[in-house]
C-alpha cells in the first residue's frame, strides 16, 4: 500500500510509519498541503494521511484542492483536532476518515 503523509511535524510522520509498517508500505512524506498536492500525481498513493494545522497549505484546503484535481484520492484526516467543525469541514472537502492523532494504533486497521 502507498501512503502519502502530509504533516509539518516530522517526529508525527516517523510515528505514522512506525504504526504502519510493514513490507507491504510504501510511504511519501510531505511538510504541507502544497507539497502534497503537488506530489499526489508522481507517487499516485492509495491513501493521503492529512493533518489540518500547517503553515502555508492547511489540511482543509489541500483536501479540496486533492479531491477537485483527482476525485479518486483516497484522504484520511489524521490530526488532534476534535472539534464537530473540524469534523464537518473534513468530509465537506472530502475527506473520507477522520482519525484522532491519540488512536494512531487504529490506523492500520482504519485503512483496511
Amino acid at each position: 500500500m502507498k501512503v502519502m503523509i502530509v504533516d509539518d511535524n516530522e517526529q508525527i510522520r516517523d510515528v505514522i510509519k512506525s504504526a504502519l509498517a510493514g513490507p507491504d508500505m510504501e510511504f511519501a512524506e510531505c511538510w504541507d498541503g502544497g507539497e502534497a498536492i503537488s506530489q499526489f500525481s508522481q507517487f499516485q498513493p492509495d491513501w493521503v494521511l492529512m493533518d489540518l494545522s500547517m503553515a502555508y497549505v492547511d489540511g482543509i484546503t489541500a483536501i479540496s484542492e486533492l479531491k477537485a484535481m483527482f476525485p479518486e484520492a483516497r484522504v484520511a484526516v489524521v490530526t488532534d483536532h476534535n472539534e464537530q467543525k473540524f469534523r464537518d469541514d473534513a468530509k465537506e472537502a472530502g475527506a473520507e476518515k477522520y482519525i484522532l492523532k491519540e488512536n494512531l494504533h487504529d490506523l492500520r486497521s482504519a485503512l483496511s
